[in-house]
């Protein structure tokens, strides 16, 4: 049975007053027909990413509309030199980033990352380092992906495998398109959880520049 738009959004409430590493009291949850909206303030830009990850844990969302607005404590406030300091300085302890490749800019708080890598797993993987850093308010990842010859029937044959081996995952509702070296996903998961770990199957592997992910969420 479908929920209601309360249910949901009580849902949602629960949900965020549950994951600790968020302050729930200061957000504001609607819900209407699978859209969730979360509004208000949170106190840095991990937050306000945890929060709506936790909202698309729950069942019967369908969509996420962030509207909430980071508000830094006055002791987490940092001036943009220290943030791109800190920035570069935490890309070149990750052993997944090439950090040489990135180039780190900062603008009253908010992160660009640009440059080119080779795998799609370093471009989240240099996200993730400055998502958490204190002073952020926001990051843009305009990371390139290398370009690589690919044979689209090899890459379908590849990502269809590997939706099959995934327990997560009902691959037989799931249809994949490879035009050139973009991937573009087709049919119904269950929820956001199996959606992302199709996404995931999509981008591991090589050669893949694009992915268009046009799954829609059942409800």
């Amino acid at each position: 049975m479908d929920k209601t738009n309360k249910e949901l959004q009580e849902d949602v409430v629960e949900e965020l007053q549950y994951e600790p590493s968020v302050d729930a009291s200061q957000i504001g949850v609607m819900a209407r027909d699978g859209i969730v909206t979360l509004a208000g303030t949170v106190k840095n830009y991990a937050e306000k990413y945890a929060a709506v990850h936790s909202a698309e844990r729950v069942a019967g969302v369908r969509a996420v509309a962030d509207e909430m607005k980071v508000d830094l404590p006055a002791m987490h406030i940092r001036d943009d030199e220290d943030i791109a300091r800190a920035a570069a300085k935490a890309l070149e302890w990750d052993v997944w980033v090439p950090s040489k490749k990135i180039k780190v800019k900062v603008d009253s708080g908010w992160i660009t990352l640009e440059g080119e890598v080779d795998f799609n797993f370093q471009k989240t993987a240099a996200e993730y380092e400055v998502r958490n850093l204190t002073g952020v308010k926001g990051v843009t990842n305009l990371i390139n992906l290398k370009k690589q010859p690919v044979k689209p029937s090899d890459v379908k044959t590849k990502i269809d495998t590997a939706l099959r081996r995934a327990a997560e995952l009902d691959a037989d509702r799931i249809e994949v398109e490879v035009v050139n070296d973009k991937v573009i996903l087709r049919g119904e998961v269950h929820s956001w959880a199996e959606r992302r770990e199709a996404e995931r199957a999509a981008w591991s592997a090589p050669g893949v520049y694009a992915v268009e992910d046009d799954l829609v969420i059942a409800t």
